[in-house]
Order: C-alpha cells, then structure tokens, then sequence
C-alpha cells in the first residue's frame, strides 16, 4: 500500500523544475559538507524538499512507511544543511550536511563503506587496485 503525500509548502518556481519518479519522489543524496563523503541515499517529495530548505535540517519521505521524517529526530545523529543542489537533469538532489554520529540505519557513518564492488576492467586498464 502506498500512501501520497500531503500538498507542498515549496516554492512553485522551484517544484516546476523538478522531474520526479512516477510516485513523486526524487532521490536525495547526503554528503559531508567538508570532506565529500557521500552519507547516504534518501527519497523527497516536494514537502520534504521544502522543509529540508526552512529548517535547516534534512527531511526525507519514507517510502516504506508513508510519512515524514527528519534524520535524527529518534537517533539524535542529526543532518544540519549547508547547502542543496539540484542535478543537470533536475532529477536529484545533492544536500551537503554536517552528519552528526552515523548516517546508516546500521550504525555506520555511511551506507556505503561497507561492501565495495572490485571492478574488474581496474586490471585490464592499468588502473592500480584499490586497497581494501
């Protein structure tokens, strides 16, 4: 079952840019401000966009339970904005943040330390491997 979201607070010169998912979502990126690290992958509506851009802290919309949420409301591991960006093609969003504590569900600073993929074509190109 999904749930839609409420209408939006955003501005309308800002909503006519964006090209969402059929479900009216665009995918949200959270990166380190000061080291680009990337954090984590969140999904917006055009709310969440907007209050992400008033509050200073980043909201996401939860697709698995249809409804709003500010990242560390419940965990205390906050995401204060510096800065959002919207791609070339309008279709995501960069948020720069100082992540306080872990941006992962699991506990990790990020979702994405945890499994890096070797790439094979590293080898054939001359490119070192990375360590690991």
């Amino acid at each position: 079952m999904t749930s839609t979201p409420p209408p939006s607070s955003l501005d309308p010169a800002i909503a006519a840019r964006l090209k969402r998912s059929a479900d009216g979502l665009l995918p949200a990126i959270a990166q380190q401000y000061d080291t680009g690290e990337v954090l984590m992958l969140g999904w917006m509506d055009d709310e969440a966009l907007h209050r992400t851009l008033t509050t200073g802290r980043c909201t996401y919309w939860s697709r698995s339970r249809g409804e709003y949420w500010v990242k560390g409301d419940t965990s205390g591991h906050v995401q204060w904005v510096k800065s959002v960006a919207l791609d070339c093609d309008a279709d995501t969003v960069l948020v720069q943040v100082d992540q306080v504590g872990a941006a992962c569900h699991t506990g990790a600073r990020t979702c994405f330390d945890a499994d890096v993929l070797a790439l094979p074509q590293e080898a054939e190109h001359g490119i070192p491997a990375r360590d690991q």
